[in-house]
């Protein structure tokens, strides 16, 4: 993968910049779907690579399947499962290449949507792990700033862990 790593400090205008782009993604699936703001963006204070991750939650896949004409006349280009079984992923970026924003789009019920939603809030409440994110993420970048896969690598670990402890968490939080 040949895309530059970039990792900069927390940007404040994220989340208008979420808000933003929700409302044109609102129009497109009329009422069909939850849209919520998912990666390091949507956690305050966290270093970041700057590319607006939305989950997008319907009743069922076909829905984003029906609606891949309108989301690539927004811009936007799919990839189908890219990866995730049951998945549906999007990409946004400039004319020049640059990469603005992820779509994620899961069908109700699915484990991933839990999954990337306790790891945002486990994030969100716990600044100190947050912080060690951050920190690992742009030493990685620093090490691999045109290796997005090296990028990826190198943070697995830290990540599988992390994602372990928010589900156990989130299981104890909702008890």
């Amino acid at each position: 993968m040949d895309r530059r790593v970039e990792v900069v400090p927390h940007n404040p205008q994220w989340k208008e910049q979420f808000f933003y782009e929700k409302e044109r993604l609102d129009k497109v699936f009329d009422g069909l779907a939850a849209i919520h703001h998912i990666g390091s963006t949507s956690v305050e204070g966290l270093a970041a690579k700057p590319i607006i991750d939305f989950l997008i939650e319907v009743p069922h896949i076909r829905i984003a399947d029906d609606k891949t004409a309108e989301l690539e006349d927004l811009g936007y280009i799919g990839k189908g499962e890219n990866g995730i079984p049951g998945r549906r992923y999007f990409f946004y970026e400039t004319g020049e290449g640059e990469r603005l924003y992820h779509i994620h789009v899961f069908p109700s019920g699915s484990k991933e949507i839990e999954r990337h939603l306790v790891f945002r809030d486990y994030l969100r409440a716990f600044k100190n792990e947050a912080e060690k994110y951050g920190k690992l993420k742009t030493e990685l970048a620093a090490l691999y700033p045109i290796d997005m896969d090296a990028y990826i690598d190198g943070k697995n670990d830290f990540v599988q862990e992390m994602e372990q402890k928010a589900m156990e968490w989130g299981r104890n939080t909702t008890n």
